[in-house]
């Protein structure tokens, strides 16, 4: 089986209302996606998305004419487009999908096939306040979340204790609470200063107070002194979800400087380093939790990676309605991804990934 063809397509889903995320308040007038197709002699085609596939034009011929099952040769190759380019993941996310539709299995099932669901955490983007934001996670707990996910400003940390004592008073012990504070790393343009470690200790401590599962991305990836001080707090500290440099996560795992690592498959390490860096947090008794804020097929990627090691406790799963809803995430499906009665994102039984595009959104919203 060769590879034939490599396509990647943008599409654009404008959006009306513009809806506006805590890390990001610029209204997003527009969902925006890149979908990576595969095409092999078999006659099967491979899916992926997740990053813009910014810096792949041109590089093609590096993978057509091979074998889709050489897997460490592609990873190598990315590893290569990622130095001098962009971050090509999504491509890694194709090649499994080919490698899967052809073994016959689900990707879950290749990478080791350790639980065929994972509970999943409803991911918020919006700033809410308080009586608000409890509102929504009693609703979303009315879904079958068993979890919710809630941003936090560090600038404004009895807004934020605020907005997470109403939500826990609302909950009780019914649901997990997780904190983002979002400062490990930047979108582009915000050349905002993250505040620094005493303000920070003193946030995680009142959120531990308020018996939060885990406080995500506190501060800066190279601020490795300030994590394990974090640490010290007793409180779970979460991060990693954008660090694409294996070398760079790997020693966050052998530090030992966060409790939860949380690398996305198609956004910073890829499937087959994520696997790699997972296994070994498991083995440490730390957790793996990928971040999975892209779309539909990027949230598949992590949910095979995850299940197959058995990683958990929870998949994030975007989520902040009406804003933010599977509709608008998952656009260029056929149907969008969800959770079932227990509020778990069942593994597809299918061969792959389990992708099925809408060719008429594909052809329609084409850019």
């Amino acid at each position: 089986m060769l590879i034939t063809a490599v396509h990647t397509d943008r599409l654009r889903l404008p959006l009306d209302p513009p809806f506006a995320a805590a890390w990001d308040p610029r209204p997003r007038r527009s969902v925006d996606a890149t979908v990576v197709r595969v095409e092999t002699d078999a006659g099967l085609v491979g899916v992926g998305s997740g990053d813009t596939m910014a810096g792949f034009a041109g590089h093609e011929h590096l993978f057509v004419g091979t074998d889709p099952r050489r897997m460490a040769r592609h990873v190598r190759i990315l590893d290569t487009l990622a130095f001098h380019g962009g971050r090509c993941r999504p491509l890694e996310a194709a090649l499994w999908d080919v490698v899967g539709q052809a073994a016959g299995v689900p990707v879950a099932t290749l990478f080791g096939g350790a639980l065929d669901r994972v509970p999943a955490y409803a991911s918020c983007g919006a700033h809410l306040p308080p009586a608000e934001r409890a509102a929504s996670a009693l609703a979303m707990r009315a879904e079958g979340f068993r979890a919710l996910k809630i941003r936090v400003d560090p600038h404004r940390p009895d807004d934020g204790v605020a907005v997470v004592a109403a939500v826990r008073a609302a909950v009780g012990d019914t649901m997990d609470v997780m904190v983002d504070l979002n400062q490990a790393w930047r979108m582009p343009g915000d050349t905002a200063a993250a505040a620094d470690l005493p303000a920070v200790r003193r946030l995680v401590e009142r959120l531990g107070e308020l018996d939060v599962l885990w406080v995500e991305e506190p501060l800066p990836y190279g601020d490795r002194t300030g994590l394990a001080a974090l640490r010290a707090t007793g409180v779970r500290i979460a991060g990693g979800e954008m660090l694409d440099d294996a070398g760079a996560a790997l020693d966050h795992v052998h530090a030992d400087l966060l409790d939860v690592h949380q690398a996305d498959v198609v956004l910073a390490l890829g499937m087959s380093r994520a696997r790699t860096l997972a296994e070994l947090a498991l083995l440490r008794h730390r957790w793996f939790t990928p971040h999975t804020w892209t779309n539909g097929i990027g949230l598949l990627a992590n949910l095979a990676v995850v299940a197959g090691v058995g990683g958990g406790p929870y998949l994030e799963f975007p989520y902040d309605p009406p804003g933010w809803t599977p509709q608008r995430r998952d656009f260029l499906l056929a149907e969008p991804v969800g959770i079932d009665a227990a509020g778990c994102v069942r593994v597809p039984d299918e061969p792959g990934l389990g992708v099925h595009l809408d060719p008429e959104v594909l052809d329609r919203l084409r850019v």
